[in-house]
């Protein structure tokens, strides 16, 4: 029964990531209109699910590698207020409407459950190299390559001259706005199908892989299997379907705050920083195995293309009450996860 209550919350974590996260993958599409809001949510709940299956090396790292858990079944109590307090942090998150971390959520969750728990330990030195140095670096990489990539497209874009006479080419903030007609736009609408398609390939790949090596720690740790690292395919079509059903969902709260709320995007800005930030998900996932937030680098990458137009287009009031939410998720949710494993605990000993 242990084994059962830890993987249904790591299925409920599932859910409410992909509700709230949907927005690192459909945000910009929805803003730009360059997809519908429905057309969007379906896109990045198939994207989800197939980025799955590529997760391995991030499920494995989360697994295996962040905290030592005590041993016997009192070691499930730790996971499951652990993700308790992930859970709580995204829900209150989400009502506030700020984009935050589920992954972070979820560390924090897991470490601050660890720190009070007998016989736990907290691997301190992958936290720091596996966690906090990707999550500090993500979003910096993310606003230099945003802010680089959008100067590279204006470039080749003005070196065209005035495009079907439109002359969008002459201003950036004119050719920047929603809804203007021209073939720039159009062409850029197109393209962000394919790049928001990317996003949420890359998305799946990261935070559907995090429930997985949830569900591969409880299976481990409750004697079902005798590896830390394998998983079952089992876990990969029940992590996909879960985390695409909570995106189908839907996260408007977010994705208000994520598409509209920080700077005016359009399409060509919309692409640049859906790029941008399915390239950095897919070299940590697939290449470093670093379990790194969706959520810091589609944001900082919105930060970063937006900032072209002019330093002032970026409502940094805005993005300073998101990067406060960052810098909190990760002790706010042990915190909840200190409290809910004192309540738990005695019914997992």
């Amino acid at each position: 029964m242990a084994v059962i209550a830890v993987i249904a919350a790591a299925m409920a974590f599932d859910y409410t990531n992909g509700f709230h996260d949907a927005a690192n993958a459909i945000a910009t599409s929805v803003s730009t209109r360059a997809l519908t809001p429905r057309a969007a949510l379906v896109v990045a709940a198939l994207g989800n699910f197939v980025g799955t299956h590529f997760g391995a090396k991030v499920a494995n790292t989360v697994g295996e590698g962040l905290v030592t858990l005590p041993t016997g079944i009192g070691s499930l109590g730790v996971v499951f207020a652990g993700v308790l307090g992930a859970i709580a942090w995204n829900l209150l998150t989400w009502w506030l409407g700020l984009p935050s971390s589920s992954s972070h959520a979820l560390f924090g969750g897991l470490v601050g459950a660890t720190l009070f728990a007998t016989g736990g330990i907290v691997q301190w030195h992958t936290i720091g190299t596996k966690v906090i140095i990707p999550m500090v670096l993500s979003p910096v990489v993310g606003l230099i390559l945003g802010a680089l990539v959008m100067w590279g497209l204006l470039w080749l874009i003005f070196g065209l001259g005035t495009v079907g006479g439109t002359g969008y080419g002459k201003r950036h903030p004119r050719f920047a706005r929603i809804g203007q007609p021209g073939p720039i736009n159009r062409t850029f609408r197109y393209l962000q199908a394919i790049s928001a398609t990317a996003m949420a390939v890359g998305h799946g790949m990261q935070d559907a892989a995090k429930t997985m090596g949830i569900v591969v720690l409880a299976l481990y740790t409750g004697g079902f299997q005798d590896s830390k690292t394998d998983i079952p395919q089992w876990v990969y079509l029940s992590s996909a379907t879960v985390l695409a059903l909570g995106t189908y969902a839907g996260g408007w709260r977010v994705i208000r705050t994520l598409g509209r709320r920080i700077v005016h995007l359009g399409p060509p800005e919309g692409f640049a920083a859906e790029a941008v930030a399915s390239s950095v998900l897919y070299y940590n996932a697939l290449v470093l195995g670093a379990p790194i937030s969706t959520t810091h680098t589609i944001t900082s990458a919105i930060m970063g293309v937006g900032a072209t137009k002019k330093v002032s287009a970026v409502r940094w009031g805005v993005a300073g009450n998101i990067v406060v939410a960052w810098i909190l998720t990760f002790p706010g949710a042990g915190l909840v996860a200190c409290a809910g494993y004192f309540l738990v605990h005695p019914l997992f000993s």
